[in-house]
């Protein structure tokens, strides 16, 4: 007797038997479940006892198990070894230290995204001190040490000048050696008119520079200012103090460089 075709379920004869997929074709019925393409024993493709060809073959989806018992101990002795060499790592490089991973794709992308964040905030804040002026951060660790710096050498260049002046004015002033001189000189001398110092003509040259504000002297060798003042032979000593001569009062000395401004 005959078997039936796996498709139309005819008797097939010898003379066109296929026997494939545990079952018995016509050869004009070994097609494509899809497209009905006709295919042969070594171009098809079975799925469930069926034929199809490479375009519509179905394709298998995979499930996943993950809580098995099995996959459970594997999970805990995964575990147990990470800590084990976690543990190994630390006793080694225990006291050398901490090795920072900075090249890893996950800390570049931080980074990149810090960087942005860094540029945006720094954008809008110069958009909101446009036109503001400049804003001077002296609370750092590095102006603060600046800062003490120019502290030592103001203190310095204060001792020097104070010295000089100090040298320059431990001589006799001309009024006490004319005294001298007539005391030690018997011969009389006629009733010369005493002398009227002369106002200090101010330097010639030299840049100018006039006073902004008023200032009172709080040390010996400091000069006191009032608005308006001519100060010529200006010297800057430091960031916050310069040498200079005071054309009202005659006097020389050290100011704040910030009360005067150049003419």
């Amino acid at each position: 007797m005959n078997p039936p075709c796996g498709r139309c379920k005819k008797p097939v004869y010898p003379t066109e038997k296929l026997n494939c997929l545990d079952k018995f074709w016509h050869k004009g019925c070994f097609s494509c479940e899809v497209c009905k393409m006709a295919l042969s024993m070594s171009n098809y493709k079975g799925f469930e006892k069926r034929p199809y060809c490479t375009m519509h073959y179905p394709k298998s989806s995979f499930t996943i198990v993950t809580d098995t018992p099995e996959n459970k101990r594997l999970k805990q002795q995964t575990l147990l070894n990470s800590q084990a060499l976690y543990k190994e790592e630390f006793e080694k490089t225990k006291g050398k230290g901490f090795s920072v991973v900075s090249d890893t794709p996950e800390m570049q992308r931080v980074k990149k995204t810090q960087d942005q964040i860094s540029h945006a905030l720094y954008k809008e804040d110069f958009e909101k001190n446009k036109g503001k002026g400049f804003s001077v951060v002296t609370d750092t660790p590095e102006m603060q040490r600046v800062k003490k710096t120019q502290d030592q050498i103001s203190n310095i260049k204060y001792h020097e000048e104070f010295e000089k002046s100090k040298v320059r004015s431990d001589a006799p002033p001309p009024e006490n050696r004319r005294e001298d001189e007539q005391q030690s000189d018997p011969t009389p001398r006629l009733n010369q008119p005493a002398v009227q110092p002369r106002p200090v003509a101010p330097p010639a040259g030299g840049p100018r520079y006039q006073a902004l504000y008023s200032y009172s002297a709080a040390e010996p060798d400091e000069v006191s200012l009032q608005e308006g003042d001519l100060i010529l032979n200006v010297e800057t000593i430091d960031a916050g103090w310069v040498f200079g001569f005071n054309q009202r009062t005659g006097q020389k000395g050290m100011l704040p460089a910030n009360y005067i401004r150049p003419v």
